[in-house]
């Protein structure tokens, strides 16, 4: 990445110009435009999103603050917030939608890691949704109750590398179980849910499919016992069962066997129990895996402090989605920095410093390195250290 060159041109130079050309025109993305292309929409949200910017009018005052440096940033000069407006509004958000497919392909080659307590070579994936609150006098399209409106977030999160490979984005009445129906599922990999995800025939098919789910039995499932496993109940395990449903229309739904495994958690006196199909793997390692649906609960969290989602910058069903595809690209631009230059910081630590550091010319590998410097103490330094009295 060159000297002279501002340190958001070089982020947004992770993104493949051809492919992103390729969106464009599967979509039509820029029919009868003349100066402000979709790259350029692409451009002003994700620096709204890099730079932690309130709205639309934020976005611009900033851009149009520094208007002499524009030009460098592959922008065109007097971006207008209207325009602005009337992209996010008519511009199909499926072309931020594959391009952030894209770059998420492309990082999970890189961040793919082994998870302690687990000795399976599958790909593993947390499944669930969260729920962002809307004024329903303006979202009415996103109406969730009497006087509220919202949108779901349902996410499939790779757990190796914690980066969402799947992401549907819907009105608040969207049931979760329902978005089983439009994933399509990967041999051999595990899918990791929560006992709202109960639905026989959908599990079924999962079983069809030649995947394995893990998910939390309910508390009134009723079935039979068919054969039992010896456990160490030292680790917390308390059985190790096969099992066939009781209940006559979960049990034709379901005609398989299923795995039902007990697990008490001694520091929060938790009991857990969990239902799979997959019958090889140790019992410890199907408590472990679905300990690790948490870290899609963490993502949601992430995003929602760091990321702008929970505010958004348009009313139309198309702008939401939009803005919501654009963060989640912005996400993964900034973990395939990471990756290139092999830093150490964190993703909260690198976004806080490119919110600042957008305008300033300087290679981003020497931007993190200065940071690092400056956190370090200097030989000799005079600074008290408690921990050497």
């Amino acid at each position: 990445m060159n000297q002279g060159t501002y340190v958001f041109a070089q982020l947004m130079r992770l993104i493949h110009w051809q492919s992103f050309a390729r969106f464009v025109k599967r979509y039509n993305g820029n029919y009868r435009v003349q100066s402000f292309t979709c790259w350029h929409q692409f451009l002003c949200m994700s620096f709204g999103q890099l730079t932690n910017r309130e709205s639309l009018r934020d976005i611009v005052n900033c851009l149009q603050a520094h208007d002499e440096k524009l030009y460098h940033l592959g922008l065109t000069k007097g971006v207008k917030r209207s325009t602005l407006a009337n992209a996010n509004e008519k511009r199909d958000y499926r072309i931020y939608q594959d391009l952030a497919q894209s770059l998420i392909a492309k990082a999970r080659k890189l961040y793919q890691g082994k998870l302690e307590g687990i000795d399976l070579d599958n790909v593993i994936y947390a499944l669930d949704s969260t729920t962002i609150e809307l004024c329903l006098e303006v979202f009415w399209w996103a109406k969730f109750r009497k006087h509220k409106a919202a949108v779901k977030l349902h996410t499939l999160l790779d757990v190796r590398c914690e980066i969402p490979c799947f992401v549907h984005v819907s009105d608040g009445k969207f049931h979760d179980v329902n978005v089983l129906d439009i994933l399509e599922f990967e041999a051999e990999a595990f899918y990791v849910m929560d006992r709202g995800y109960t639905d026989w025939k959908r599990l079924y098919h999962i079983h069809l499919a030649g995947a394995f789910f893990v998910i939390r039995a309910k508390k009134n499932l009723a079935f039979e016992r068919v054969y039992s496993r010896l456990v160490d109940k030292t680790t917390g395990l308390r059985c190790d069962q096969t099992i066939r449903l009781k209940n006559h229309y979960a049990a034709v739904d379901y005609p398989e066997h299923l795995r039902r495994i007990k697990y008490y958690d001694s520091e929060h006196q938790v009991t857990y129990v969990y239902l799979t199909n997959h019958f090889e793997a140790q019992p410890m390692e199907i408590a472990t895996l679905y300990l690790n649906r948490w870290k899609v609960e963490i993502f949601f969290k992430w995003i929602k402090q760091h990321l702008r989602i929970k505010r958004f910058w348009g009313e139309s069903p198309n702008a939401v989605k939009t803005q919501i595809w654009i963060a989640i690209s912005t996400f993964v631009l900034v973990a395939l920095l990471k990756h290139r230059l092999k830093n150490l910081h964190s993703l909260n630590e690198m976004l806080q410093i490119l919110s600042v550091s957008a305008f300033d010319k300087i290679p981003v590998n020497q931007l993190f390195m200065k940071i690092e410097n400056k956190n370090q103490h200097p030989p000799g330094s005079n600074q008290l250290n408690i921990f050497d009295l």
